[in-house]
């Protein structure tokens, strides 16, 4: 008869993330980052190189990319980093301010203490990124900072429909935050929904949440402007 307290205690734990999860996320914030830019080749090899992993997980990875926009297959000339279509950012960026509006409006008729002090801790953190110039975290903050708009409020779906966008809206905002005095301006129209949501506000809260995604959109689209004159 096998001894219970024997079998765990030499049990193997399943890691919390298998190889292929921790190289999706390698590439994916590669790309994030601007170490792989738009139109760059994605040649298998080299990425089995630098990752250490097999060709099988590379494929796997880059399919998984192509799957959220990310990377492109040309015909005949394999996977590139996708450019990003204006269109398809602006329509993005139409559906957060629709939505983002919404969430800070109820969240000030809330009237909740708990929201407020939620959203000012995120949003420190958001600071204390930039000034370690940790463009990853500053991502993962604001994450943060809108799933607590929209999870305060029980609109899970709403924040459903947004999870099903974030790579997306993570790829537009990783360029829009390296912007200059984005990391000012950023927190800064940020705060004027928190303060909104304390002063129990609600049109003003839907209004500063509006404003601040006007000017994400405003500062991606010269972006992207700029990416394709480049290509051109």
């Amino acid at each position: 008869m096998t001894n219970s307290s024997t079998e765990g205690a030499i049990r193997v734990e399943r890691p919390s993330k298998t190889l292929r999860e921790l190289a999706l996320e390698k590439v994916r914030d590669a790309i994030f980052s601007g170490h792989f830019r738009p139109g760059d080749r994605l040649v298998e090899r080299d990425l089995c190189m630098q990752l250490g992993v097999s060709r099988t997980i590379v494929r796997e990875v880059l399919r998984h990319l192509e799957s959220e926009g990310l990377v492109s297959n040309p015909a005949n000339k394999g996977p590139i980093v996708a450019r990003l279509d204006l269109d398809e950012a602006r329509q993005i960026y139409e559906i957060r301010g629709a939505l983002e509006g919404m969430a800070a409006r109820l969240c000030a008729e809330k009237r909740d203490p708990a929201i407020v002090a939620e959203l000012e801790k995120a949003l420190a953190d958001i600071r204390h990124a930039y000034d370690d110039n940790d463009m990853a975290q500053v991502l993962s903050h604001t994450t943060r900072f809108y799933e607590t708009l929209f999870t305060s409020i029980d609109r899970h779906v709403a924040w459903g429909v947004v999870k099903l966008m974030m790579v997306r809206i993570n790829h537009l905002r990783s360029m829009t935050i390296k912007t200059e005095r984005r990391s000012v301006e950023g927190p800064a129209q940020m705060q004027k929904i928190v303060d909104a949501i304390r002063a129990g506000d609600g049109a003003a809260a839907e209004r500063a949440a509006a404003e601040h995604v006007q000017r994400a959109a405003s500062i991606a689209e010269a972006v992207l402007r700029e990416q394709l004159a480049s290509a051109g």
